[in-house]
C-alpha cells in the first residue's frame, strides 16, 4: 500500500461481547473468528464455509494481531463479525493499534541475497482478503479492516 486510505473504521452495533473485544494474544484472535463464524452457522442454516476458507480467516486474524504486537506498540481494539451470509459470505476483522506507520511487504531477501527473518505477514493478509483498508483514527494509530471470503 502505498498510500493511507482515510475511509472510517466499520463500527458494528450490539452488546454480544464474543464480536467486540481487545485480545492480547493472536491465540484469542483465532478463537474469536472461530467463534464468530460458528455462531453464524448456527443463526443462519445458509451460511457456510470450507475448511480452507476458515482457515485463511484464522490466519489473517493472527498475522493482524501479531503485527499490531510486533510493530504497532500493541492492539487497541479488535472486531470481528461474519457479513454477508449468502451468496458472498466474509469475516469482517478490524485491528487497531497505536502506530500511524502503514504495514508494508519487504522483499524476502536483503541486499547481499540473505533471507530475511519475518516479513511475510502483510503479503499474506493481502493476498487472502477480499478487501483491505487502513485508516487514521482520530484518537491516534490506525485501524486495518479486511473481509475475508468463506466461499
Amino acid at each position: 500500500m502505498s498510500e493511507r486510505d482515510t475511509t472510517r473504521p466499520v463500527e458494528r452495533r450490539g452488546t454480544d461481547p464474543h464480536h467486540r473485544c481487545r485480545p492480547c494474544r493472536p491465540a484469542d484472535a483465532r478463537k474469536a473468528v472461530e467463534h464468530a463464524v460458528t455462531e453464524c452457522r448456527g443463526l443462519h442454516s445458509a451460511a457456510s464455509c470450507d475448511v480452507r476458507a476458515l482457515s485463511d480467516a484464522v490466519l489473517v486474524a493472527s498475522e493482524l494481531t501479531t503485527n499490531a504486537i510486533l510493530h504497532g506498540g500493541g492492539i487497541t481494539d479488535f472486531q470481528v463479525d461474519v457479513v454477508g451470509p449468502g451468496a458472498h459470505p466474509g469475516v469482517l476483522l478490524s485491528v487497531c493499534d497505536r502506530s500511524h506507520d502503514l504495514p508494508v511487504a519487504v522483499p524476502p531477501t536483503d541486499d547481499r541475497g540473505h533471507r530475511r527473518l519475518g516479513g511475510r505477514g502483510w503479503p499474506i493478509v493481502c493476498r487472502l482478503a477480499r478487501e483491505v483498508r487502513v485508516a487514521d483514527l482520530p484518537s491516534g494509530g490506525k485501524c486495518i479492516t479486511v473481509v475475508v471470503p468463506l466461499s
